[in-house]
Order: C-alpha cells, then sequence, then structure tokens
C-alpha cells in the first residue's frame, strides 16, 4: 500500500524529522537530488486557487527530475471530478497513469478518498480542514531559527480556528512544541482536532492550549503565528469574521508581549492591516518569506520519500 500524507497524523515523529531531515539537505544540495525523479508524472488537482503551493509544487517537481500535470477542477475545461464523476473513480483511472496526486481543495473527504482508493501516494496541498505541507515549512523554519530540538518552545497562533491552526496542533506534539490557540470564543479549532492533540501532547510531554486573550496567549512566545480572516469560501461571512477577530490583530504591541526576539509567522496571503500590521510583517523578526521558500524544500522531501527514491530511515 502507498504511504500518503492526508494530515500530519500520517506521520510519526521520527517520520517527521525525516522529512525534515532530509529537506534540509535538498536545500544544503540541491543538484545531489535533479534526477532523482526522472521519469515521473505527478498530477496537481487544484479546485482554489494558489501562488506558493502551485508554483513550488510545479518547480520543485520539475528540479527533481519529474513532470507534473496541472489539473483544474471542473468547468469546461477542468476535471470531471468537478462535474459528478467519483474520487473513487477518478483515483482508480489517474493511478493507471501517474506515479502520485497532489490535490489542494475544499472537502478533506475527497482527500481521504483518493488515498483509499488508489494506488499511488496522495498528498494533501491543503484543504478547509488541514495544511500539512505549509506546517511542515513552517516547522522546518522553526528548527532553522530556534535550533532542531524544540522542547520548551511555545507556538501561539493568533486568530480563528482554521486549517493551519489544526496542523499546527497535529505538528506540537510530533517535533516537541508547544501550541496555544489565541482565538475569540466563538471562532475556536475543531473540538475532535484539539481532544486528539490533548492526547497526543500529553504522551509527547508537551502541552495545548485555547486561550482568549491574545497578550496573556503570547507571554513568554517563541513563535507568534497568523493567518487571513476570512478564508477562501467564507467570502459571504467576512464582515463577521472580521468584526469577531478585531482584537486579534498582530501589531508591534502584541510582539513586544512575547519573548524578546520571537519569530512571527504567517503561511500567506497576508491582508496587512486586518490580521497584521505592516511593520510586523516586513520587520526583522519576521520570517514568512523563509517560510514560503521552504515550502518547496519540504516538499520536495516528501516527495522522495512517499516516492520511494530516499528511504524512510
Amino acid at each position: 500500500m502507498p504511504r500518503h500524507l492526508r494530515t500530519l497524523r500520517d506521520l510519526t515523529p521520527a517520520d517527521l524529522n525525516r522529512v525534515l531531515e532530509l529537506a534540509s539537505e535538498v536545500k544544503k544540495s540541491p543538484a545531489a537530488y535533479r534526477e532523482k525523479l526522472a521519469g515521473k508524472s505527478i498530477a496537481m488537482i487544484f479546485a482554489k486557487a494558489s501562488t506558493r503551493t502551485r508554483v513550488s509544487f510545479e518547480v520543485g517537481i520539475r528540479q527533481l527530475g519529474a513532470h507534473s500535470l496541472f489539473l483544474p477542477y471542473g468547468g469546461d475545461s477542468g476535471l470531471h471530478l468537478g462535474r459528478g464523476e467519483t474520487p473513487h473513480d477518478t483515483a482508480k483511472s489517474l493511478s493507471r497513469y501517474v506515479d502520485a496526486i497532489v490535490i489542494r481543495t475544499f472537502g478533506q473527504d475527497e482527500v481521504d478518498a483518493l488515498a483509499e482508493h488508489g494506488s499511488v501516494p496522495v498528498i494533501n496541498a491543503l484543504t478547509d480542514r488541514f495544511y500539512p505541507c505549509q506546517v511542515l515549512a513552517d516547522v522546518m523554519t522553526m528548527r532553522e531559527r530556534l535550533g532542531t530540538d524544540l522542547r520548551g518552545k511555545k507556538l501561539v497562533f493568533v486568530g480563528p480556528g482554521n486549517n493551519v491552526t489544526h496542523s499546527l496542533l497535529h505538528a506540537g506534539p510530533r517535533a516537541g512544541f508547544d501550541v496555544v490557540v489565541a482565538c475569540p470564543e466563538l471562532l475556536p479549532p475543531s473540538h475532535q482536532v484539539l481532544e486528539v492533540a490533548r492526547e497526543e501532547a500529553a504522551r509527547a510531554g508537551t502541552q495545548v492550549f485555547v486561550e482568549h486573550d491574545p497578550r496573556k496567549a503570547v507571554r513568554g512566545a517563541s513563535v507568534i503565528y497568523t493567518d487571513t480572516w476570512v478564508s477562501m469560501g467564507q467570502e459571504r461571512d467576512a464582515h463577521s469574521l472580521k468584526t469577531k477577530l478585531a482584537a486579534y490583530t498582530v501589531d508591534d504591541d502584541l510582539m513586544e508581549a512575547a519573548a524578546p526576539d520571537a519569530l512571527f509567522m504567517h503561511c500567506l496571503p497576508a491582508h496587512r492591516g486586518e490580521e497584521v500590521v505592516s511593520s510586523v510583517i516586513d520587520g526583522r523578526q519576521s520570517v514568512v518569506f523563509e517560510q514560503a521558500e521552504n515550502r518547496l524544500h519540504a516538499q520536495k522531501a516528501l516527495l522522495l520519500l512517499l516516492l520511494e527514491a530516499e528511504p524512510w530511515s
């Protein structure tokens, strides 16, 4: 059976460490991996707009010597998956043509169905519920800046419970850092995801908390992380979301309440003046473009491992 990345729960702590170690090697010596996936073809199913995800995957696949097929979802020129064909039939068909499937879509159920019914690795490039590829790059960036041993480090996500929040909650126990979600009471992370994260954190010796006061939450934080307040598909709720989140802007005062030299992180795109002010995202503590670059390296490592061009251990 192929291995997948549906969520970060598909990775053990040892697996996560291996992905990130290989990502660092790929970043340092890209030429050493240039033809590792020669002759491979990788389908990229995209139902959502994208800048960093599409470009980092397409460039990474090309740098590894493989071929990418960009497959828009639905419409007159898109996949039949967006026009009534079942994920079962799409998975069975694509598995006869390609060596892996990357999918960026709305429903997590589509990712899970492709993985269940196909016979090639499936990578979740983003769903409404999880964003594992982004968080691989985030943890890689943390390790570069804070050291590979992240025990005792505290990451605070400031904003609504969303797909980034959920994947960070999965990452903390696996990478050894604490996760605090600073959110309004009406916009919490998924209860199910939170409970699983708390159980995993208890076993790992890390901590997971939800806090509604952002200034209290960021005390002693090594990382402050935020994301856009209005995710794709939530445009009709934009005014309500912005009203509920008005007190959750990451500004200079909030950064000063964290640990000295705390990192600022954002998965981008950013809406300056809403979830973050320009002086923070452009400031000396910001690592947002390092995160963006590390998408390339982390995803190349993931592809190498899932396609068995490099060993897991």
